[in-house]
């Protein structure tokens, strides 16, 4: 197990989906680099040419995902060994991986683990449950995040961030290093996720998706407007 990161603090997700007003061009490398300037200690980034763009222009650790949708399956976060293999390529030295208990994937993903390692990355295991989050540490992964708890559907579905499981993991795991990410959109929110034992958190939407976050003042004025 290893730690990438030099301190505890906070890690930029900088992702735009295809369709949504941010995606492509280096609009990504651009909210990189003004999380950087803004103290970030890291960046969170999906897809070789955001991946790519953002290490060649900031100076701190990525971690990189590719969200790819396959047929019949709901797992499609870094999904195979072939998008391990790209987010390596482009330069991330940590890669996140779906290790939750859907599709036989506990079964299944240590080959990906595996793989990563091999090249010289770190594995963030990005889970549901505590129960996940335990037997992705058994596999060996370097960090545990709360990324995916209230979207499976057997995890705790809550409004804001998982408080309760990001307490249960920072009791219990041992080797691996925990990630508060998921449902975190606001400074008090990201607070009290250190507070109760995560050494890192990612936020995304609350930082770098404009069109969420002018959505939710939209929707709070709407109330008073009628």
């Amino acid at each position: 197990m290893r730690d990438i990161f030099k301190s505890r603090g906070l890690i930029v997700s900088c992702q735009a989906l295809e369709g949504e007003p941010l995606h492509g061009g280096d609009t990504m490398v651009k909210m990189a680099l003004a999380a950087q300037q803004s103290g970030a200690i890291g960046i969170r980034a999906n897809g070789v040419h955001d991946i790519r763009g953002i290490k060649q222009a900031v100076q701190l650790p990525v971690i990189g995902i590719i969200k790819r949708v396959l047929p019949g399956s709901d797992i499609f976060i870094t999904p195979t060994l072939t998008e391990v293999r790209q987010v390596i390529e482009a330069g991330a030295e940590i890669v996140a991986l779906d290790v939750t208990d859907r599709e036989n994937r506990l079964k299944t993903v240590r080959e990906l683990i595996d793989e990563a390692h091999a090249a010289g990355a770190a594995v963030m295991a990005d889970v549901s449950t505590f129960e996940e989050g335990m037997a992705a540490e058994k596999l060996g992964v370097d960090y545990v995040g709360t990324t995916l708890s209230g979207y499976t559907s057997y995890s705790t579905q809550v409004a804001g961030p998982d408080i309760r499981l990001l307490s249960e993991l920072a009791r219990s795991l041992t080797k691996a290093v925990l990630i508060a990410e998921g449902k975190i959109s606001t400074p008090a929110d990201a607070a009290l996720a250190l507070a109760v034992g995560a050494e890192y958190v990612v936020v995304g939407s609350a930082i770098t998706r404009p069109q969420l976050i002018t959505e939710q003042y939209v929707q709070a004025m709407s109330v008073v407007l009628g």
